[in-house]
């Protein structure tokens, strides 16, 4: 299966930056589009990378962007959404921001592709997705999922990823930044996540598109170990050389945290990520396609380096999403 267009939705950010290179080393023409087209500058060095500044949230706008693709790639996610009035909130019961990027983003991609004729459709969910799932998170995502699987008139393939971590993540970079700190109280503390390198998500992607026997599958993807979280951050002290104590919160200390984390400005935790990591984050599936996906330990401690003089500067790079 070969496609020389490819629209990729979301590709300025983490997992969408390694994919668009992955794809145009490849020799294919890919299209990105942003709101503000700065923020994915680092795309259009990129020869065969078009960055178009559109609203993906427009049906217009989105029909013109699926006008002449072979393939288009849905790679967008929130991780928080404003609670909105009632009347604003989806069917499950998901806050407005959620229901516009999970539900009807997939939706308007699915009839955008019947409309142009661009076939191929692959998109990523995340692990523990289920309509009838704890957060709104999940609940949102497993709506979009399954009217995308639903979508059996078109070749679609759906990925869902425990926690993706790699250089510049908002993951394993957060805690790296946290761990200045002497004392770090972790909330949730015996969730499992079982993290999955973002190059390995990468490669996935690349083989769903050239086989056929991907098209109506959906794809687990983890990485070789489980891990606590408290676990997750203890190596992270570890391996930046910083000796932060971390004390595990009870259930109830750490709802109660993550209600006050979530007044604060680009919230660092949510009582909906509370509820999304009572969910295991975890599989017992083989990797697909034959890969064999990497291990954190020996990746991370080539970018989560000990602490020295370009911690600043690499605390405003994650910040500023560069």
């Amino acid at each position: 299966m070969q496609f020389n267009n490819i629209l990729v939705v979301g590709g300025g950010g983490f997992v969408g930056r390694h994919l668009v290179a992955a794809l145009a080393a490849r020799g294919a023409t890919v299209s990105v589009p942003s709101r503000r087209r700065e923020r994915a500058k680092h795309l259009t060095l990129l020869p065969t990378v078009d960055v178009v500044e559109a609203d993906v949230n427009e049906r217009a706008a989105l029909r013109r962007l699926v006008r002449g693709q072979d393939a288009v790639i849905n790679l967008v996610g929130v991780l928080h959404s404003r609670r909105g009035r009632r009347d604003e909130r989806g069917p499950n019961d998901y806050g407005p921001d959620f229901a516009r990027t999970h539900v009807e983003l997939p939706q308007a991609l699915i009839a955008a592709c019947r409309e142009q004729g661009a076939r191929r459709l692959l998109h990523m969910s995340a692990l523990g997705a289920e309509p009838g799932a704890p957060s709104e998170y999940l609940r949102s995502k497993g709506v979009g999922e399954q009217a995308v699987i639903a979508a059996d008139d078109l070749d679609v393939t759906v990925f869902r990823p425990s926690v993706i971590f790699g250089p510049e993540d908002r993951f394993l970079n957060l805690f790296a930044s946290l761990a200045r700190l002497p004392v770090l109280a972790l909330a949730c503390p015996r969730a499992r996540f079982q993290p999955v390198y973002v190059g390995d998500v990468v490669r996935a992607f690349l083989a769903a598109l050239e086989r056929r026997d991907a098209v109506g599958e959906r794809y687990d993807l983890c990485g070789p170990k489980v891990y606590t979280l408290k676990e997750l951050v203890e190596y992270v002290c570890g391996v930046t050389g910083r000796g932060s104590l971390v004390i595990g919160l009870p259930d109830g200390l750490s709802y109660l945290q993550a209600r006050m984390l979530e007044c604060t400005p680009g919230p660092l935790m949510s009582r909906d990520n509370y509820r999304s990591m009572q969910v295991p984050s975890v599989c017992d599936c083989p990797f697909p396609f034959g890969i064999a996906p990497q291990a954190l330990e020996t990746l991370a401690p080539f970018w989560l380096p000990p602490p020295g003089a370009h911690d600043h500067f690499s605390e405003l790079r994650l910040r500023a999403r560069r």
